[in-house]
Parts: C-alpha cells; structure tokens; sequence
C-alpha cells in the first residue's frame, strides 16, 4: 500500500464515521436506540478505525 492509497482510505473511513454517526444519532431521535446503545457503539466504531488506522500505516512501503 502506498502513501496515497493510505489517505484515500482515511478519507474514505473517516466519510464512513461520519455518516455511521449520523445514523446512529436519527436512530436515537426516532427512538430506536437509547443513550447508552449509541455510546456503545460509537465507541466500538472508535475502537475498530484505530485498529484499521494502525494496520495501514504498517501496510505502507516505505521507498
């Protein structure tokens, strides 16, 4: 992987996060879920990106 393939996947996860966070947060207005739920699951969501973030940055060749 190179060093431009990293920033295109970042953009592309960090776009994801912001709309996963979004839905969640119209879920929480209907009534879907509760608080807690959505603290839950924004944190595993936090969790998973750095977990992603670190094995990318592994991945990238250095020249």
């Amino acid at each position: 992987m190179t060093q431009a393939q990293r920033i295109k996947y970042s953009l592309l996860i960090a776009i994801a996060v912001l709309l996963i966070m979004l839905g969640l947060s119209w879920l929480q207005t209907q009534g879907t879920i509760t608080e807690k739920m959505f603290q839950y699951i924004a944190m595993g969501v936090a969790v998973l990106v750095v977990v992603i973030n670190g094995v990318m940055r592994r991945k990238v060749k250095r020249p």
